[in-house]
């Protein structure tokens, strides 16, 4: 029985540079080696924004679509939130030198998984709610992977804005 190939310093040069960003969180960066990730979306969203001209990037793993479900806990942790986070993602990266035009979005997540509340809908509501924010503010997203009923990983690597999918066991692009 032969070992497994070992993987290469290159193939794990993004390991390095990876910013994790946890459920509830938001991470944005101009480091153009940085890879923003995000780990276990079942019913959470993570909004992903790029800015190719600056190689900017930012994401968001927001939990649940509206604050006025828990207000004080809006207030510690605002990125929980759909109507909350996504605001301040926009700020975040307008304050590193975006604009809104130059800046292309993508959603995944939003899934209905069989161990949460029945009844409950959090995934489809999650998606609902990010996209008539969007359709508001007249914010186009380039791509989606929401809703069915699998876990996902993402990434955005800032380096070409590559968007990587990983759920069950494979990997493809958004």
């Amino acid at each position: 029985m032969s070992a497994a190939p070992a993987l290469s310093d290159r193939n794990l040069d993004w390991l390095r540079h990876q910013l994790v960003v946890p459920m509830g969180g938001m991470q944005v960066s101009n480091d153009p080696n940085a890879v923003l990730a995000t780990y276990a979306l079942g019913s959470c969203v993570a909004v992903v924004v790029f800015d190719a001209a600056r190689r900017l990037g930012g994401m968001l793993h927001f939990m649940l679509p509206t604050s006025a479900s828990a207000p004080e806990q809006a207030l510690a942790t605002p990125t929980m939130f759909a109507d909350a986070g996504v605001p301040l993602l926009f700020e975040a990266m307008y304050r590193l030198g975006s604009t809104k035009r130059d800046l292309i979005v993508k959603l995944t997540g939003g899934a209905q998984l069989a161990d949460g509340p029945q009844g409950s809908q959090i995934g489809p509501r999650n998606v609902i709610t990010v996209r008539k924010m969007f359709w508001k503010v007249g914010v186009l997203t380039q791509a989606e992977d929401v809703g069915g009923t699998l876990s996902r990983t993402v990434r955005l690597h800032l380096n070409n804005g590559a968007v990587v999918i990983h759920s069950q066991g494979h990997e493809r692009p958004l």
